[in-house]
């Protein structure tokens, strides 16, 4: 198919009514979190975007973020190839191989020298340069020629976001995420272990839609799906404020479907969709199905100490220690308990007296790192 038409012409082209377009304009603003009179403005962009050129490379990596991504559904992955972007490289969804396949990766940027979109999956080895190669060349040389002539570069999952499992201690690869090498390029962060499939494509169509990355955290991740931590989001969030949580997995509190937060769960420190966006079309999440959130959108979230242990186990990014947010979660659950005796403004006084007496728990109590920004 011709990179030169524009999307909405690729549509017309496979039967595609106007109302269908619009439909699809509108199901796009909502998942980039946008209010309903964007859609029109989604809708007049596209009837001019032509398709971009995306090379994706995977480098010390399982997979995984490319089966998440054949999974997404809003945007479809066969949508969002056939008629969004053009996907010039991968070698997981490419039928060509060897030296076919580097002669078409060599091709689509030579075919578009005013710039293309870059998707890495995977860590960047830099222990030695045998550890992972393609073709002969290394990861970290590819990366480098490939980046190049990139307009932006979307770094999916969180070996590439921020080194992942390779980057555990004791890190034998020396492996580092994308942002460790490319200092001059435009670089979005889309974490997960892997990330959510929406998440993939949604950034895909922000970029398509817009023609830049969106708005980012500290952390370089969109705030679309980035904004809020899991916690804030949580269903089983009322029950925290009651102070009732699952002591273990097969208690009456985790029948009765109680906060997991002392099973380990990481909702309050990590920030992610998981809870809205969900996983397998919007069916579940972790959570929802009985096990605590591990963290994986996070730096580092391998080496934050035991995934059942509670936050106090472990150690945040920033170098606060976790356990000033079960100081703070345990004093609001407490007073959330204490209505019989004072009022719900009351208790929430009391947490407030409790957190700012101790000035790490304030720091990581009202979001940590979404005050980095």
């Amino acid at each position: 198919m011709r990179n030169d038409l524009s999307l909405s012409e690729v549509l017309r082209q496979q039967g595609v009514s106007r109302r269908g377009f619009l439909k699809f304009c509108a199901a796009t603003a909502s998942m980039l979190a946008l209010g309903p009179g964007m859609a029109p403005v989604i809708a007049a962009a596209l009837e001019k975007a032509r398709r971009p050129s995306v090379i994706w490379l995977s480098f010390q990596e399982c997979t995984g973020c490319t089966e998440s991504l054949t999974r997404s559904h809003s945007p479809s992955v066969e949508g969002l190839i056939f008629d969004a972007i053009s996907l010039d490289y991968h070698h997981t969804l490419q039928a060509a191989a060897g030296t076919a396949a580097e002669a078409a990766r060599e091709a689509a940027m030579q075919a578009n020298p005013d710039g293309y979109l870059v998707v890495v999956d995977g860590s960047i080895p830099l222990g030695n340069p045998g550890y992972s190669t393609i073709a002969g060349v290394s990861n970290v040389d590819m990366l480098r020629e490939v980046a190049a002539g990139a307009t932006a570069i979307v770094a999916v999952g969180t070996c590439a976001a921020f080194g992942g499992l390779p980057h555990a201690a004791p890190n034998p690869t020396g492996a580092v995420s994308v942002s460790d090498i490319i200092k001059d390029k435009p670089i979005i962060n889309v974490p997960g272990c892997p990330p959510i499939p929406v998440v993939i494509t949604g950034v895909l169509a922000h970029f398509l839609v817009f023609g830049q990355l969106p708005e980012l955290d500290g952390l370089g991740r969109p705030m679309a799906f980035f904004g809020h931590n899991i916690h804030d989001r949580c269903y089983r969030r009322p029950f925290y404020e009651q102070g009732k949580f699952a002591e273990t997995f097969d208690d009456e509190g985790a029948r009765q479907g109680w906060c997991l937060y002392k099973l380990g769960c990481k909702g309050p420190v990590t920030y992610n969709a998981c809870a809205t966006a969900k996983w397998n079309q919007g069916t579940s999440f972790p959570i929802q199905s009985g096990h605590g959130c591990l963290g994986c959108s996070q730096p580092d979230f391998w080496d934050q100490g035991g995934f059942y242990h509670a936050l106090s186990a472990g150690t945040s990014t920033s170098g606060v220690g976790l356990g000033v947010a079960a100081v703070a979660g345990a004093a609001l659950g407490a007073a959330s308990a204490l209505g019989t005796r004072s009022s719900q403004h009351e208790a929430r006084r009391e947490v407030e007296q409790i957190v700012n007496s101790q000035p790490a728990a304030a720091g990581c109590a009202r979001g940590g790192e979404q005050g980095k920004k």
